[in-house]
């Protein structure tokens, strides 16, 4: 079992460059939880820090793009907004992988932990160099 204590997470750069978006995201919540070392405990937090470069370059298969929705709720009575895929990429690139990739890691208290790791970009260009480096 490893302790919280005698983990190293390690900093990756993954391309979203022309990557298939449920393909991209699969990837990257692995390397969010861990599952792809040897030593994963599903108790800790064992995943490393994963920076996404070039969201604005993803695909979406098929007709995703006008059929896929994504939902908001506001609080307020009849607040519930939707937007298409489409909607949700022109306002923010970034938004749509950060979505798929909180829907796939696991509902428990490690989860807001793990989403934290993950930094996505639009452009090559990060503020990450130097964990990225070591």
């Amino acid at each position: 079992m490893l302790r919280k204590e005698d983990r190293a997470p390690q900093w990756h750069v993954i391309d979203a460059a022309d990557m298939v978006l449920g393909r991209l995201c699969t990837e990257v919540a692995d390397k969010l939880r861990g599952k792809d070392k040897a030593i994963f405990t599903p108790q800790t937090d064992t995943g490393d820090y994963v920076v996404v470069i070039n969201c604005d370059k993803i695909k979406l298969t098929g007709n995703k793009w006008r059929n896929k929705e994504y939902a908001h709720y506001t609080g307020w009575r009849s607040g519930r907004k939707t937007y298409t895929a489409k909607e949700l990429f022109a306002k923010n690139p970034c938004e749509l992988i950060y979505r798929s990739v909180k829907g796939m890691l696991p509902k428990n208290r490690l989860s807001s932990a793990q989403i934290k790791k993950l930094k996505t970009y639009v452009g090559t260009d990060h503020p990450h160099q130097a964990q990225v480096q070591k």
